[in-house]
């Protein structure tokens, strides 16, 4: 599997070769500061088990650190450092007064009761709460972490502080502070460019097919709002299964919902359960979604999800990355090759970080602004984020990802120019 650090460094070197003064990006080759911790936890059966702990806080230029927080058995140091450097272009992006952060626990939280899971959360805080808060470093949800550990870690914090402090995490729950319209905001920002893009091409969103591989948060999302706008959805996978609809005609009303209210599964779609699947749709193993012949194809699971072994298998028109680092550097640069439009991580899901900040100035200022309001105030800077993008691209004659990190390097290193 490729380090997903030098993949971001291999970016990073695509993005100075435009820039061409590489003595001022060498501060963007490492983080500013890497906290490791074992969290240690009573486990239900009594007995103790250690799990290790990373954040990294990458680069503050732009203001305190950002980034969310995954649980997952594969984190590493690695993946965390790449993920910060991820964070740290990202905000640049879309020009919000943030830095990148990123942290994780190796754990697989599906095997954790909600009392051992309470106790991993605060356990996050209770070993790196010292170098976090409102001003330093902000941290927020991410992969298999929701509201609810949010609102644990939020809670730790002010007991360990001696004062409520709401703006130290974002991505908590409503009652605990956090902000209308976060849920969908990731989703929101890659919709918002993907109508731009489809309004540019001059097609019609019922003439476009779309696959969609990650049925979290954001996959689930962006499937809602592309098949309200008329797109076909004729693909969707979890980590288990893919479910693709042969016929192109694209799932119904009644399959979005279903796969909706069983949490992401697709086995209502799967075999011959017609009474809840009103056609029968093809199953197969969840890799093979990347595979399928649509015209969009959105990224919303994992890095390293196209490689060099699976690029020649691609045969969307264009993808858009909802996840982060789903494509390495090898197999982007043949998709260029190709003439493939990719609308990149750091741009095309910048929609979470941004209402992130929203939430964040909410808890500063005691404000409280409504789900209208924050759809607002994303939609302009998700815009202005890709027609700055989208020009610097054709300055340059570089892909879109190359002309977010040419855009980004300069507002993070050139501060105060």
């Amino acid at each position: 599997m490729a380090n997903p650090f030098d993949n971001a460094m291999k970016q990073l070197d695509q993005a100075a070769e435009i820039i061409g003064d590489n003595d001022r990006l060498e501060e963007l080759r490492k983080p500013n500061k890497i906290l490791q911790a074992e969290i240690e936890i009573d486990m239900d059966d009594g007995t103790k088990k250690k799990f290790p702990a990373y954040r990294v806080q990458y680069n503050n230029n732009c203001g305190p650190y950002k980034g969310g927080i995954r649980f997952h058995p594969k984190v590493d140091l690695d993946e965390v450092k790449a993920l910060s450097f991820w964070m740290t272009i990202k905000t640049a992006v879309v020009e919000i007064p943030m830095g990148g952060g990123k942290g994780g626990i190796e754990v697989d939280p599906k095997q954790l009761s909600q009392t051992e899971l309470e106790k991993l959360s605060r356990g996050f805080v209770k070993e790196f709460y010292k170098d976090l808060g409102p001003d330093k470093d902000v941290p927020a949800p991410d992969v298999n972490t929701n509201s609810q550990i949010m609102d644990w870690m939020v809670d730790e914090y002010g007991k360990l502080t001696g004062k409520p402090q709401p703006a130290m995490i974002t991505g908590k729950s409503i009652e605990a502070g956090g902000s209308l319209g976060r849920a969908t905001a990731t989703a929101d920002g890659g919709f918002f460019i993907l109508k731009e893009i489809v309004k540019e091409l001059g097609v019609l969103p019922e003439d476009l097919t779309v696959v969609v591989q990650g049925y979290g948060n954001a996959g689930a999302n962006m499937v809602d709002l592309m098949y309200n706008a008329g797109f076909k959805v004729i693909g969707v996978s979890d980590s288990k299964n893919a479910v693709i609809d042969p016929t192109k005609q694209g799932f119904d009303t009644n399959i979005i919902k279903a796969i909706k209210q069983n949490h992401g599964s697709l086995d209502v779609c799967i075999g011959n359960e017609t009474d809840k699947c009103q056609i029968v749709h093809d199953a197969m193993p969840p890799h093979k979604i990347l595979e399928a012949d649509a015209d969009i194809l959105v990224l919303a699971a994992l890095e390293n999800q196209i490689t060099e072994e699976n690029v020649k298998e691609i045969k969307a028109r264009f993808i858009i990355e909802l996840a982060n680092g789903p494509i390495t550097p090898e197999a982007d640069q043949l998709l260029n090759d190709r003439g493939m439009l990719i609308i990149p991580d750091v741009l095309a899901n910048a929609g979470g970080v941004t209402v992130s900040y929203f939430e964040w100035k909410q808890n500063m200022e005691n404000q409280k602004w409504t789900e209208q309001e924050v759809k607002e105030k994303l939609k302009p800077i998700i815009l202005d984020a890709y027609n700055n993008t989208r020009d610097v691209a054709r300055k340059h004659n570089i892909s879109l990802r190359t002309a977010a990190f040419v855009s980004a390097i300069k507002k993070v290193c050139l501060t105060g120019e």
